[in-house]
């Protein structure tokens, strides 16, 4: 029979409370947690919770002293705050039912605020490591410069020096350029950044601090390349936001969150993403803080501070930026961009079915350029005034193993599932786009009312469907789009739109970022926004023409092509 645990573990203790709300921790927090707890709680099949590791590293950690801080000289099992041991017990403790000696996780991301702990945490986990990983391990630090490198070491120094009376005599051998654990012959060592020089190396484990400072991915994907060999694999990327969000950093959070909200599979990853739900009342609303400081709820000299500091954002402009970006974990430089709608409001409007039998259907066409992707929707209004969308991705075929690669998406499970059709060779075959669009009606049962497209890359094809269809010009600019992103925007809201469930499409909203004109008028805007969304712009091509002849009836349309 199996044993009943008692609340008696931090890690435990800390998700439970991050589930229930018990602590006011940001959505994709607990969506991890509750990831969590279903290994804690021997729900899942593959995955459990070592405990006899678990009870090893609580007797490290009781001997072990905090060298400085607020709990300086406390035992490091009473200061470490939950959040740091859910980090701890999660990515060493998880382990497969079936071979406990292999770990569940590979890649850990840590987004987190400022002077919350994440250096030392992973200074102690470098501790554990060196305890806990075979002889003759390899640590490595990159950062953008070498002096963020090296700021793991100076974490770890302090541990060392702090605790030499419980370390047997000349444990470790503490160099400028590295840490020697003799025991186990195991080293850690900082590297100076390099944009070339990185490869070679063979990382049993690595930690990539600061990476929203870094230019390019090159130094996480070197490291990750190193590791192919090694069994139990493990990386940490950490980081605060920073003021633009072009940076590998937050291709990583992208990432995570789509494994977060299940559009991609990938039970490798464990990510801690404590940054607000709400980004826009960082003035006014206490919960903005709490997201982004987890420590701040366990030390009340830190959240004081913090108070303090919000005080003289508001007062002083200067002090703004630094205070959003580093405290709030706010990119300022995004303001008047913004999500368009959150995956889990769209999933919400997901349904087994859609009957489109003698439906007046509108079409938008995305083709974009032709090595890229390219989208169809048909939309229609039901007699609940619910929106129901039909998409269709199209991707070049030559090109799908390059897609899956830089953009970490299953396209041939789309393909597979219905979702997407690949044709052509290194760039799309309109003819294939083309000729789908005309088989809509025979294969739905469906009358054609309009096709919106955009002129700048569909002229060519709408000229061809015009000979059968009504063709409309959709004018790529806010005072023509805002209308219908705001209609879709407020029917998703509502859970008025219907789809069949598509994960490729929930990627496409997911992806989109909204930002305003002069007149404060709202778009989706495909250089802002973080991935693929040719699906959600022809859904809002489509949504034009059905408001227009709502609205306005056949004479509503901008322009039509006879």
């Amino acid at each position: 029979m199996k044993k009943t645990r008692t609340n008696k573990h931090p890690a435990e203790i800390y998700a439970r409370a991050a589930v229930s709300g018990d602590i006011d921790a940001p959505r994709y927090v607990r969506l991890q947690c509750e990831r969590f707890l279903e290994d804690w709680d021997g729900k899942s099949e593959t995955y459990c919770i070592n405990h006899r590791l678990l009870e090893k590293i609580y007797k490290i950690a009781r001997v072990l002293k905090m060298a400085k801080g607020p709990k300086a000289g406390k035992s490091i099992y009473h200061a470490l705050a939950g959040y740091q041991w859910l980090l701890i017990t999660a990515t060493i403790c998880t382990v497969r039912i079936d071979d406990k000696r292999k770990r569940r996780y590979e890649r850990v991301l840590l987004e987190i605020a400022r002077k919350n702990g994440k250096s030392f945490i992973v200074g102690f986990l470098f501790i554990l490591l060196f305890y806990l990983e075979p002889a003759y391990s390899r640590f490595f630090s990159v950062a953008p410069d070498g002096q963020l490198a090296r700021e793991i070491k100076e974490a770890i120094e302090p541990i060392i020096n702090t605790n030499i009376d419980v370390f047997e005599d000349g444990e470790f051998k503490v160099l400028r350029d590295y840490i020697l654990h003799k025991p186990t012959k195991t080293k850690y060592t900082p590297l100076n950044y390099s944009t070339s020089r990185l490869d070679g190396k063979e990382p049993s484990v690595f930690i990539c601090d600061e990476a929203g400072a870094l230019p390019t991915a090159y130094a996480i994907e070197a490291m990750r390349s190193g590791q192919l060999l090694v069994m139990n694999r493990l990386g940490f990327v950490i980081s605060t936001k920073y003021p633009t969000s072009q940076n590998p950093f937050e291709d990583e959070v992208a990432y995570s969150k789509k494994v977060l909200d299940g559009l991609i599979d990938n039970d490798k990853v464990f990510s801690l993403l404590y940054e607000p739900d709400n980004t826009k009342d960082w003035a006014t609303d206490d919960s903005i803080l709490k997201h982004a400081n987890p420590l701040a709820l366990e030390i009340p000299s830190v959240w004081d501070e913090l108070l303090d500091k919000r005080r003289d954002a508001i007062e002083v402009e200067s002090k703004r930026e630094n205070f959003i970006t580093k405290h709030c974990n706010i990119i300022y430089q995004g303001v008047g961009t913004e999500s368009y709608v959150s995956i889990e409001q769209v999933q919400a409007c997901r349904t087994e079915h859609i009957d489109w039998t003698g439906r007046v259907v509108y079409v938008g066409v995305d083709l974009a350029m032709t090595n890229d992707n390219c989208s169809v929707v048909m939309v229609s209004v039901d007699e609940d005034e619910n929106i129901l969308a039909l998409p269709m991705v199209f991707i070049p075929e030559g090109r799908i193993e390059e897609k899956i690669r830089f953009e970490k998406l299953d396209y041939h499970q789309f393909i597979r599932s219905g979702q997407c059709i690949a044709c052509g060779d290194m760039t799309v075959d309109y003819g294939v786009i083309e000729d789908y669009v005309f088989s809509l009606e025979e294969k739905y049962g469906v009358q054609i009312q309009a096709i919106g497209y955009d002129r700048y890359q569909a002229l060519s094809s709408a000229q061809k469907w015009a000979k059968k269809y009504n063709t409309v010009e959709v004018r790529q600019h806010s005072d023509t789009l805002h209308m219908p992103t705001k209609l879709l925007k407020e029917k998703i809201l509502n859970q008025q739109l219907r789809y069949e469930n598509n994960k490729l499409y929930e990627v496409n909203f997911e992806n989109a970022r909204c930002t305003y004109d002069t007149g404060m008028r709202a778009y989706v805007n495909k250089k802002k926004s973080t991935g693929k969304v040719d699906a959600c712009m022809a859904t809002i091509d489509a949504v034009y023409l059905l408001q227009q002849d709502i609205i306005f009836g056949d004479d509503g349309f901008i322009i039509q092509i006879a």
